[in-house]
Formats: C-alpha cells, structure tokens, sequence
C-alpha cells in the first residue's frame, strides 16, 4: 500500500523530542499521573482497586461495559453496545472506519485542508477523492454551496474534522445540518473526527451520530481529556458499518488493552472535572496568545472557539519549514509548520501548553520574528 507520511506526524517524530519549549501539541497540557490519581480525591485508589482486579489477558475486545458507559453518556441520543467499538486512539478509530468503509471507485468528499487521514486514506483505498475547502477569506470556514456543488448521486462518504485540525474551526449548527441533508439526499456516511470538543458554545456544539442516522463518529481521551497516553478512542457507526469495522479491528489492534481501557474509563469517569481544570488552561492561554498576537505585526489568527488547535498565519519572507528549523535550533522553539498541512505561511500553534511554556514559547518567537524587522 502506497501511502504517503502525514505531514504533522512526520515532523513530530522528528522534532519533538529536540525542543525545550514545546508549543506544537494541540492536545490540553497532558496530564500527569499524580494528576489523574487526585481526580478520585483518593490518590487514584478507584483506578488501581479496578486495575488489581483485572487480568492482564486481552480483556473486552471491543471495550469493557464500563468504558461503553462512558462513552454513551457523551451523546444526546441512546447507542447500542454493538455500535461502540473501542480503538488505539482516534488515530486507529479513523482508519478502521476508513477501511470498513470505502471501496475502490467510491466518491469521496473531504472537508481540506485538515487532517491528512481524513482524504489520503481514503485516496489509498481507490476513492476518487474530493475536497470541500476551508476559505481564509470566510473565517477559515467552508461554504455550503461549494459542497453542494461537489455532492453527486454516486458520494459514498463525506469527511470532517469538528473541530478542524490545525484550524481550529468548528461548523455551525445548521450548516452540520445541511450537510446531512445534501449526504441523506444521496444515501451517503458523512464520518466526523470530533477529537477537539468545544469549550464554549457547546450548546451550538452537536455530534454528528445525534444529527444522522448514517452518521460515524471517532473521538479519544487524547486531546480535549489531555490523556493521549492512554492511546484509547472510539469510534460510533450504524450496525452495518460496526460490523465491517469489527473484521477491520482484527487485523489492526485485536483490542486496546486492559490498562489503556481502565485509564480511560477512569478519564472518562471524571471527565467534569478534567474539563473545568481544561477550560481555565484554555481561556487563559487563549487570552495571553491574543495579547502577543496583537502586538506582533507579523502574526495574526482566527482565535479558536474554545479548542486547542489553532492556527497562526506569518508574514516572514521565508518559508515557514525554514523559519521552524531555525526557532527550534537557535531558541528550542518546537512548532508545526503550516505547510505540514498544505497551509504555507504560517504554524500550528499549540496555545494549550502549560502557561509558562507557552509564555515563554511565545517570547522566544517574537525574538525571532522580531529579526526580519532589523
């Protein structure tokens, strides 16, 4: 299989461990272990009672009855056991979706530029893959009528990242509407990467499984519940996908594995107050990255909604994979550059990171831009 490297993943593994002050991530400053053990106010008692009497087998294959709980309690509408199918991340979720899913010939219409996975797995498959754009000049958001126009008798599925990563957008209500309705009109999946819940608006805020009877979920603990080790997602589809992605399961992770299922179960159990330690990061982090903003004349952004990808463009005459080489070598400044998702000029930035990294991160950065002022 012919597949080509994801541009953020890619750079990561390259660079991450390199940096001193690392304001890339998009996840909500990870927790640490002694943080998730005072969530039980018991030092983490609830989670190893449970972890002492598990087995270290291959445990729920498809995730225990607990996490299923969890995971139901985060939809509006019932979801039957059978439809909830634990992954190795939202990573792992969106491929066996993908591959359960899309079929030499199918049409393919994916919401770009966003997350590589979202069209280049489905490329690989033998789709004939399409993309929605998000357009700058409409607030880094996609305009129904372009999608209209894209939508055909023969679409199979329709991509998107709510929110978008590294953009940070999150659609509207009614166009998630809308876009169901164009997908029912033909008889199509639209699947719906949610990794990044919002943290304000969230009354406007609407899973894509509680709005369409063919509607495909994937989601983990990775970014908006700060736990990516657990290396624990899920993905929600009608029977007849669920089924398919089963087979999939088999041959790609058999399961997650008992430990990583206990840990988000435990995340999941305590998500309230995971979420109110989130939001205070979040806004005050948005709040100080939009101070530096304002007064740097070659930065600006579309603030994010409440999520903890963002993406900043850069007014620098050189390219922004040369400018990222020379912040993390010359100042330990670690940054995702923007063309490492097809959007030159500019870097994901993660303003989520603990505030004295990203304070720092940020003074460093305006050093940097500072010197093409000189």
């Amino acid at each position: 299989m012919d597949i080509p490297v994801i541009g953020v993943e890619d750079w990561l593994n390259v660079h991450e461990h390199d940096a001193r002050w690392d304001i890339a991530q998009s996840t909500i400053a990870s927790l640490t272990m002694g943080e998730l053990r005072a969530l039980d106010d018991a030092d983490g008692a609830e989670f190893y009672d449970l972890l002492d009497r598990e087995k270290m087998d291959y445990g729920w294959i498809e995730g225990s009855a607990a996490f299923k709980d969890e995971v139901r309690r985060l939809y509006r509408h019932e979801i039957a056991d059978p439809d909830i199918l634990q992954c190795n991340g939202a990573t792992g979720a969106n491929l066996n979706a993908l591959m359960a899913l899309v079929r030499p010939g199918d049409h393919v219409i994916a919401e770009w530029p966003t997350y590589a996975p979202l069209y280049e797995i489905p490329r690989t498959l033998g789709a004939e893959v399409e993309y929605w754009q998000i357009r700058e000049e409409l607030g880094w958001n996609p305009d129904i009528e372009d999608l209209k126009g894209l939508v055909r008798p023969d679409t199979r599925l329709i991509c998107l990242n709510n929110a978008s990563n590294p953009i940070g957008t999150v659609l509207p209500r009614e166009t998630l509407h809308e876009v169901c309705d164009l997908a029912r009109s033909v008889g199509a999946y639209v699947l719906c990467d949610e990794v990044y819940l919002p943290m304000e608006g969230t009354g406007d805020f609407e899973s894509i499984v509680d709005v369409y009877d063919k509607g495909i979920v994937t989601n983990s603990v990775s970014k908006t519940y700060s736990t990516p080790a657990a290396r624990c997602g899920w993905v929600i589809a009608p029977r007849e996908v669920s089924d398919a992605i089963r087979t999939h399961r088999d041959y790609t992770m058999i399961c997650a594995g008992v430990f990583n299922d206990a840990l988000a179960t435990y995340v999941l159990r305590h998500k309230d107050k995971i979420l109110a330690r989130n939001r205070e990061i979040l806004f005050g982090n948005r709040e100080l990255a939009q101070r530096w903003i304002d007064g740097q004349p070659r930065a600006s952004w579309v603030a994010p909604r409440g999520v903890s990808t963002s993406f900043v463009k850069l007014d620098i005459p050189e390219r922004d994979e040369d400018f990222c080489l020379r912040l993390l070598e010359e100042r330990g400044v670690l940054l995702v550059p923007g063309s490492r998702f097809e959007l030159p000029c500019g870097v994901r930035l993660g303003y989520c990171a603990q505030p004295d990294v990203l304070t720092r991160g940020l003074e460093l950065l305006g050093e940097a831009l500072s010197t093409f002022d000189r």
